[in-house]
């Protein structure tokens, strides 16, 4: 069964701008599923839809089996959405904002408890229970807003850009929470402007830009369809110059770094003969960009000069 199945999409505002155009989307369930793309591509609008907080102006959405039109309640049980903005009343506590959620979708305050309890405890917000929601810092209230919409052990979990602003630590914690919960049978959509959270997290891609999918593929493939790579190479020992690197494109950075180009079809043990050619030993090597983030770019680019 398809988790989310989205057919025709689209979204006009009064003015006549178009926000979504005649999109078309399938997310299998159990998928952990990134939908990226650039400000004003149309995230925000699609998951406003699939949430109700904004009205299409044609196409069908269908959550399990629930279509959005004719059975929103059903296909609302099924869903958690964590927005990107950060919404709480903040003289209200963290665990009554929890239960009262819980009431929202008709659990009892005796089945919500124990799920506050655990969500809380799996979070690291449990000693904060009682503090009201000014009392924390902008971490936690990113975490509160995961556990709120877990109360309802939604199936499909929606996530917008739920790592912005929070430190590295804390980013890789909700890193492997989500990858934990993915595996446990949830299935999750996240935006991101993080391409490496997604490079990381996420089984397959889609790409939005102007309203149109511009590419939807498994991560994988798509990170193999890069031309080539850009790596930065750290040097044991400074070099004042070089001029030659055989048929790899490089530019020296500085004494003890060399950028270099690698297509597909030259490999890193060719690299590494051709530097010990020259007595070049490197200490440390790393990609330029997230390999995701330099497809990202050129696609967008291409989609820019050449609109379908």
């Amino acid at each position: 069964m398809a988790a989310l199945t989205v057919t025709g999409l689209t979204k006009i505002y009064p003015r006549g701008s178009a926000a979504l155009k005649g999109i078309n989307l399938t997310v299998a369930e159990g998928d952990f599923f990134a939908l990226l793309g650039p400000n004003g591509a149309g995230k925000s609008t699609a998951i406003g839809i699939l949430c109700s907080l904004i009205n299409k102006t044609s196409g069908t959405v269908s959550v399990f089996d629930f279509n959005i039109d004719t059975n929103f309640e059903g296909a609302k049980s099924c869903i958690g959405i964590v927005p990107q903005e950060i919404n709480f009343n903040p003289f209200e506590k963290v665990s009554d904002i929890i239960i009262n959620q819980a009431g929202y979708y008709g659990i009892s305050r005796k089945i919500a408890t124990p799920r506050v309890e655990f969500y809380l405890k799996k979070l690291g917000l449990w000693e904060k229970r009682h503090h009201r929601v000014m009392q924390l810092s902008g971490g936690m209230k990113r975490r509160l807003m995961i556990v709120r919409a877990l109360v309802n052990q939604p199936k499909l979990l929606i996530l917008d850009e739920p790592t912005a602003g929070v430190d590295i630590e804390l980013r890789h914690d909700l890193w492997q929470f989500l990858t934990e919960l993915n595996q446990q049978g949830t299935t999750i959509i996240l935006t991101t402007h993080y391409l490496e959270e997604a490079e990381h997290l996420c089984k397959n891609i889609a790409i939005i830009d102007h309203g149109k999918i511009i590419e939807n593929a498994p991560t994988k493939t798509l990170i193999n369809r890069l031309p080539m790579q850009t790596f930065v190479l750290e040097l044991a020992h400074p070099i004042s110059s070089l001029d030659n690197l055989g048929d790899f494109s490089f530019c020296l950075l500085d004494p003890t770094a060399i950028e270099v180009e690698l297509f597909k079809d030259q490999s890193l043990n060719q690299l590494f003969s051709t530097l010990n050619s020259h007595q070049i030993q490197v200490s440390n090597i790393h990609n330029k960009t997230n390999r995701l983030e330099e497809l990202f770019i050129r696609l967008i680019a291409e989609n820019k000069a050449h609109p379908a």
